[in-house]
C-alpha cells in the first residue's frame, strides 16, 4: 500500500505524518500531481481557512487532480470541510466532491466558538471508517460545520449537531483530529489503512 499526504499547507502535516509512522506506514507528503494519483490512500489534511486552503491547492494544480481520484481519500478537519461545495468562510466555493454547504457554529452564552476540545460522537450509519469508535471521544477545533446529512457517517454536538465523520463514494472526512484523538484517532486511521 502506498499512502500520500497531501502538502495543502496546513500545519498539522508534522503531527499527521507522526501518527501514520505509529501505526507503522511510511507516508509520502506531496503536492505533486502525479504522486497524489498514484497513491492508493490519499490523506487531504488541513489547518487554517478554506480560502487560503483552496488557493494553495489551485495554485499546486490540485483542485482536478483531488476530484478525478477513484482511491480513498480521508479529509482531517479543514481538509474534510475542503470536500464540500461552499463555505461562508471567506464565501468559498469548494471542491464540490460531497452535497452540503459549511456554516459558521452559532455562538450563545456558554458556547464558545471556536469548537475545541474533546467531544463524543454518536454513529449515524454503519460503515468500515467507523468500525469500533461508537461513542468514543476525539479532539475537535473549528468554527464551522457541515450539517447532518446524507453523507454523515457520525455526528457530534456543539449547539446544533454537525457531521463529524462523512463519506460520499470514495471520499472521507474527520471533522475533528485523529492525529490528536489518542487510541480513538489512531483507530479511525487504522480502519481508513483498511478499506
Amino acid at each position: 500500500m502506498s499512502l500520500v499526504v497531501v502538502d495543502s499547507g496546513g500545519a498539522n502535516i508534522a503531527s499527521v505524518l507522526h501518527a501514520l509512522r505509529r501505526l507503522g506506514v511510511e507516508p509520502v507528503f506531496s503536492a505533486d500531481a502525479a504522486t497524489i494519483r498514484q497513491g492508493s490512500r490519499v490523506i487531504l489534511p488541513g489547518v487554517g481557512a478554506a480560502g487560503r486552503a483552496m488557493a494553495v491547492l489551485r495554485e499546486h494544480g490540485l483542485v482536478e487532480v483531488l476530484r478525478g481520484l477513484t482511491q480513498p481519500l480521508l479529509g482531517i478537519c479543514l481538509g474534510m470541510q475542503l470536500l464540500f461545495d461552499f463555505s461562508e468562510e471567506d464565501q468559498t466555493e469548494l471542491l464540490g466532491l460531497i452535497p452540503g454547504r459549511l456554516s459558521r457554529i452559532p455562538q450563545t452564552p456558554g458556547r464558545r466558538v471556536p469548537h475545541m476540545g474533546w467531544n463524543s460522537v454518536r454513529l449515524e450509519r454503519p460503515d468500515p471508517l467507523c468500525t469500533g469508535l461508537a461513542g468514543e471521544w476525539f479532539y475537535f477545533v473549528h468554527s464551522y460545520a457541515a450539517s447532518v446529512g446524507d453523507s454523515t457517517l457520525a455526528s457530534c454536538t456543539h449547539g446544533p449537531a454537525f457531521s463529524a465523520v462523512v463519506r460520499q463514494k470514495n471520499y472521507y472526512g474527520a471533522q475533528f483530529h485523529p492525529e490528536r484523538s489518542a487510541s480513538a484517532g489512531a483507530k479511525l486511521l487504522q480502519n481508513f489503512l483498511d478499506l
